[in-house]
């Protein structure tokens, strides 16, 4: 959640950050409103709990001496007392919705964007930093993934449709191997970087969703489990980064380096008629996660130590691939600044995503009350997220970038001993 102190105090500045993400005029000026409303409640309630503190404590002098200043009887005053505690209910009242429905507005917010991010509109506006490895030149016109597939007999779509519906697959063989040889390969390379591998559940309740930023604003895009207050996770950034909800850490204990395979669930809402043919959109895939909880001081040389390790990987897989920042436009809900790493793909022809990597300063903290132990105060952490890697993109990747003309496929050296 972002600062709300922060934008009721600068918030023409705050404002000009969000809209950068495509906040609307009128969405902004709705939480000004309500900005209002809650501090004109709270100040009726505060004046009101004054007057009956003073009441209050008169009242109990008055009862000590059995009579008023005057002599006069203090049934008068027990009247106004009782009456004022009556009149401020539902002042309390009124202060709780407008405290609630300020806090609902700002459940729908997305972080603000760092300073140093590139404005634009959408991807086309995102800004390429560097390139590692050269494609390879081909001697023969390469082959898509699903071509590929069908020659090796490695990915079964009709039965994954039989088996659930569209965009769910079957892996066989080989590329059920390959499948593994990623995943431990990816968990040991992050170990080997001071990530803990943790195995978590695959499904959570609202509240860890909320925490993340999945909830309330993207509740269409998740699978919910029917009667219950759960669904199953989109990414282990969920889990992983809510195994500390509501804590209060150590500065000692910073940064933690989390790392994780699960399966990821999506129904894909906004993505109709986008990559219907392969294995490159689905509503099921693995992937493995790096998340850490940092020092606010220290977040940004984590953020760069998880964009290096995430292109190190790819590097060792032999996968050509490019390094862009998002702009404006293009980041996501919870993401202060984010690092996309672009994998070639000969068969497309073109460069896609396979890793992303946020760092969402202190805005999942808020929502998660993730803190640390500063001195006598207790401070946000920040937190960041990202792919290493999605397995079904790279066993995409190694199929088009690992073809032969005959259309068999060789595998990396680095993944033979897992193989």
């Amino acid at each position: 959640m972002i600062d709300l102190k922060y934008l009721q105090n600068n918030f023409e500045e705050a404002s000009t950050k969000l809209a950068k993400k495509g906040v609307e005029t009128a969405t902004l000026e709705n939480l000004q409103t309500l900005f209002a409303s809650l501090k004109e409640a709270n100040a009726r309630l505060e004046a009101s709990k004054a007057e009956q503190n003073s009441m209050s404590k008169l009242f109990g002098q008055y009862m000590r001496e059995g009579k008023d200043k005057t002599g006069k009887d203090i049934t008068e005053l027990k009247a106004k007392v009782d009456a004022n505690k009556e009149a401020m209910v539902p002042m309390q009242e009124k202060a709780r919705e407008a405290e609630e429905a300020l806090y609902t507005v700002a459940l729908a917010m997305p972080n603000f964007p760092d300073d140093s991010v590139p404005e634009g509109k959408d991807e086309e506006d995102n800004v390429e930093l560097r390139k590692v490895l050269e494609p390879k030149e081909f001697s023969f016109k390469p082959k898509e993934h699903w071509e590929l597939s069908e020659i090796n007999g490695w990915i079964d779509f009709e039965r994954g449709v039989k088996l659930a519906k569209s965009r769910f697959s079957v892996l066989r063989g080989e590329a059920s191997r390959l499948e593994r040889a990623l995943i431990n390969f990816f968990l040991d390379t992050n170990a080997e970087k001071g990530f803990i591998e943790y195995s978590v559940p695959f499904i959570n309740n609202s509240t860890m969703l909320q925490g993340t930023g999945q909830l309330p604003k993207f509740e269409d895009d998740l699978f919910k489990i029917e009667d219950e207050d759960l669904y199953l996770i989109p990414t282990a950034e969920v889990p992983l980064t809510n195994l500390y909800n509501d804590e209060i850490l150590t500065e000692k204990e910073l940064p933690l380096l989390m790392t994780g395979y699960t399966p990821c669930f999506r129904k894909e809402a906004g993505s109709a008629g986008r990559d219907t043919r392969g294995i490159i959109r689905q509503h099921q895939f693995n992937k493995v996660e790096m998340v850490a909880i940092a020092h606010p001081d220290r977040s940004e040389e984590v953020f760069k130590m998880m964009v290096e390790n995430a292109s190190d990987m790819l590097t060792a897989l032999g996968l050509p691939h490019r390094v862009v920042e998002l702009c404006t436009g293009d980041l996501g809900f919870s993401a202060a600044t984010t690092i996309d790493l672009e994998v070639w793909l000969p068969g497309q022809n073109q460069y896609r995503e396979i890793s992303s990597i946020s760092n969402t300063r202190d805005f999942q903290a808020r929502r998660a009350k993730i803190r640390f132990k500063d001195g006598k105060k207790n401070r946000f952490v920040h937190t960041l997220n990202g792919s290493s890697l999605a397995v079904g993109r790279t066993i995409v990747a190694i199929m088009e970038n690992y073809q032969n003309e005959d259309g068999t496929i060789e595998i990396p050296e680095v993944l033979k001993k897992y193989m």
